[in-house]
């Protein structure tokens, strides 16, 4: 049986193979620069060692900056992204030796490793700088701990896995999903169930959900439940017996020193870095960082929707995991959905298989399924996606901001374990070589590339000339009210990263709710006085008042074009037109010879033409999140506003340069 392949005289080993052509893969399909959603603002955070939105991150901030210094000659934000993709790349190595290990089968490795690692939500993660990429190799690395510390009964593996657990708090909690799956391998031995071991890992699992969710009777439970096992003994007549816990203490040891990461942002927040988001300089003000307080974070009852509308956005994102390009929107298509059924049925095989050939293995990759799947769906309870139930929900219905499925990438990166071992199993009982598996198991690297590059455009140019056109269509010394992440991160990226006009003040509205915000928008621009710190009067209110502020201080005041008009007439009055930004004027500067119908002519020509030759009459390909759409759209408000000044055309009704 094919183990091995050789290159130049060496011999490597096919799981390894499996890594490299994922590297290969996403290096080839890998952002070169800032994408739209958290990427910015991870980046910033990275080179700034600031603090990302809350829970914070602190571990993987650590780690982006410190690769990124070892990787100086790059790009920076090509540093990230790429730390994305490795990190990527050697959970697809891994995954594909376990299943090598499970079932002997080299194919089988390489097959699995290529199909989990080619699902679109996998590889979107793996080709920008975000923190689910390295929450799924953590995943997988607890997976891989857990089975050897099961198969060989090795207390360091054990130990392994108890940190590894507990690093999913400073890292990110979603990789905790995959942590009942490897305490269930930890405890499934050779010899049979080590009940002990599991009740220890189950109690660290506990512990370290009740730190992520700053709940001490939870982290108390945890604690408790970790002691009570550590005293429990087994022995061959079924009977248990009581021993002293000694053990417990380097349990909880080995947790708290994987908890202490957190520190790091309370240490940071004391120097107020430029990114420093809930700003933990307290130990409550952390407490609720970790904790994610500042957001209506949903408890798992009442069911936020109903449990249809749920399942069903699953099933609509693991539609969109093989064949995206087939139908690169949030519709179905015919030839998409058939890729999915394909893979559906190699997924069944291979399920089969593992339960056959190894169950042990095979009942850690179907927990892994149900973790990630049924798991997710009870335990974050999410409103309705934006695409689904339409004509079917309330126009009335909460939303979620965005698709939300990369929320997921576990049950699809079991799937994609599952559809690889089915494809090899299918073709040596049809008489067919593996590496004939191995072809079809690897047909989403084909399938998905298209919809999922982002070495093309729009994904390559458009975010950061987004940032570059509202940073530098603003007047000097501005202050520039901005009204969601994508119009917040990207900037922060620029002027944080790469020093694009630092005099630019940004205030991002959504924000203001928030104490620690209006805190900062007056510790660092003297923007809001105490007063107005203290008592909050709504968004609109706050944003006026810091407006008013802005001009008494003699700064300009400025709006992105994409705050709509209503909310940019509670901020000021006499707005012109400039660029990508409306900025506030004396009523004698509306009359003025460059100015025609509030529209500043020539910085609207100048802009036009700049955004013209920076992205070349740029066509926005289909794809599930329109957020490259409504961008691209909002670029051309210049050449829409000089239509109007020019010939006194009306802005189209779907414009979204909320000219009137």
């Amino acid at each position: 049986m094919i183990s091995r392949l050789s290159l130049s005289g060496s011999r490597i080993p096919l799981p390894v193979w499996g890594g490299i052509i994922l590297f290969v893969v996403y290096l080839l399909t890998l952002a070169p620069s800032v994408t739209f959603w958290d990427a910015g603002e991870f980046i910033a955070a990275a080179h700034s060692l600031g603090i990302p939105h809350p829970p914070g991150t602190p571990l993987f901030v650590l780690l982006l900056n410190v690769w990124a210094k070892l990787l100086f000659v790059l790009p920076y934000a090509m540093r990230t992204n790429l730390f994305s993709a490795v990190v990527t790349a050697c959970a697809g190595g891994v995954t594909a030796r376990l299943v090598q290990r499970a079932t002997g089968n080299g194919s089988m490795a390489l097959a699995s490793g290529l199909a989990a690692g080619s699902m679109s939500s996998v590889w979107l993660n793996a080709t920008e700088t975000e923190v689910y990429a390295a929450s799924l190799a953590l995943g997988v690395a607890m997976i891989w701990a857990g089975e050897r510390a099961g198969r060989e009964r090795d207390q360091r593996w054990f130990y392994l896995l108890v940190y590894l657990i507990a690093l999913a708090v400073p890292l990110h909690l979603s990789a905790l999903v995959a942590a009942p799956v490897a305490i269930v391998l930890a405890g499934y031995s050779p010899v049979g169930m080590r009940w002990p071991v599991i009740g220890v890992l189950a109690g660290e699992f506990v512990l370290a959900m009740g730190v992520g969710r700053m709940s001490l009777s939870m982290s108390i439970a945890g604690a408790t439940i970790i002691v009570a096992a550590m005293a429990l003994r087994g022995t061959r007549d079924g009977r248990w017996t009581v021993r002293i816990p000694k053990p417990a203490s380097s349990v909880l040891l080995i947790a708290a020193l994987a908890f202490s990461a957190l520190a790091f942002m309370y240490f940071r927040a004391q120097f107020d870095p430029a990114i420093n988001q809930a700003n933990p300089d307290t130990l409550s003000a952390l407490a609720d960082a970790v904790a994610r307080r500042q957001y209506a974070v949903s408890p798992m009852w009442p069911r936020e929707a109903p449990a249809w509308v749920q399942l069903g956005n699953l099933f609509q994102y693991a539609d969109w995991q093989v064949a995206l390009s087939f139908g690169p929107t949030v519709l179905p298509s015919i030839l998409r959905t058939l890729g999915t059924v394909l893979f559906v049925a190699l997924g069944w095989v291979g399920a089969l298989t593992l339960w056959r050939t190894n169950r042990r293995f095979g009942i850690g990759v179907l927990g892994l399924l149900l973790c990630g799947a049924l798991g997710v769906v009870v335990y974050l309870n999410l409103h309705a996606g934006p695409s689904i139930g339409y004509g079917f929900l309330s126009e009335r219905t909460v939303r979620e901001a965005r698709e939300r499925d990369y929320f997921f990438v576990f049950t699809f990166w079991a799937w994609g374990i599952c559809a690889g071992v089915g494809a090899v199993s299918l073709a040596t009982r049809w008489g067919r070589p593996g590496w004939t598996g191995v072809l079809v198991a690897g047909l989403p690297i084909v399938m998905n590339w298209r919809a999922v590059t982002r070495n093309t455009d729009p994904e390559r140019s458009l975010p950061l000339a987004v940032a570059d056109g509202l940073l530098e269509s603003a007047p000097r010394n501005a202050v520039l009210f901005v009204s969601g992440d994508n119009d917040t991160y990207p900037l922060w990226y620029a002027q944080v990263v790469r020093r694009v006009r630092p005099d630019v003040a940004l205030v991002t509205v959504p924000l203001l709710p928030t104490e620690w915000y209006r805190a900062e928008v007056s510790r660092r621009h003297f923007l809001l006085v105490d007063a107005d710190v203290e008592r909050y009067e709504g968004m609109m209110r706050t944003s006026a008042a810091i407006a008013a502020r802005a001009r008494r201080l003699g700064r300009p005041v400025a709006a992105a074009v994409s705050m709509a008009k209503s909310e940019r007439d509670r901020i000021g009055k006499n707005w012109i037109a400039s660029g990508l930004v409306y900025v506030e004027r004396p009523l004698s500067a509306m009359n003025s010879e460059s100015t025609t119908a509030g529209i500043d002519t020539v910085a609207s020509k100048y802009w036009s033409e700049w955004i013209e030759r920076r992205l070349d009459k740029l066509a926005v390909r289909p794809t599930i999140d329109p957020v490259n759409e409504y961008f691209r759209r909002m670029l051309d408000c210049p050449r829409q506003l000089m239509l109007v000044a020019r010939h006194g055309e009306s802005t189209p009704l779907d414009s979204l340069c909320n000219y009137r």
